[in-house]
């Protein structure tokens, strides 16, 4: 895995002397933010307005996953009433436009819908597709195999 070149433009920050490794083969849009301490695959993409701020915990994102235009990934730091949640994103996995992932996990081959929001601990298991404007609460876990859709986001039919 190699470093990308900080440009003048500064698409790619360190923070607190934390710097992102970035693979040679991902594409990292001039007019997204990779921040800190925040690792991506190779073929995965950041495209216009995304957003991975790893300032007080990490931010790993997998191989040939693509975060798309306006999506946020931010982290939650230890405190009286949080553990402190990094982000885990696997491989294969499409985050669609202006999602929030934040401070969870969300494992291969997952397809998050444009604006869905999910929060601090949850768990997205492999082979999930997570519908447009969802909402998945703090701690929640999504099962492998099924399609989910609403604000909270339920479960919909069989594997």
């Amino acid at each position: 895995m190699l470093n990308q070149i900080i440009d003048n433009k500064m698409t790619i920050k360190s923070y607190k002397n934390i710097h992102p490794k970035i693979h040679e083969t991902a594409y990292i849009d001039e007019q997204s933010s990779v921040i800190g301490s925040v690792e991506i695959g190779e073929d995965s993409a950041m495209w216009p307005q995304a957003v991975a701020r790893g300032d007080i915990n990490p931010i790993t994102i997998g191989k040939r996953t693509n975060v798309q235009d306006g999506t946020i990934i931010h982290v939650t730091h230890k405190s009286d009433y949080s553990p402190g949640y990094e982000v885990r994103i696997g491989n294969d996995v499409t985050i669609g436009h202006s999602a929030i992932i934040h401070a969870c996990k969300i494992e291969d081959r997952v397809l998050v819908g444009m604006g869905s929001i999910i929060l601090d601990g949850a768990i997205i298991q492999h082979d999930v597709m997570l519908g447009a404007g969802s909402l998945v609460g703090p701690g929640k876990t999504l099962e492998s195999g099924f399609l989910y859709l609403g604000s909270p986001a339920k479960k919909l039919g069989v594997k």
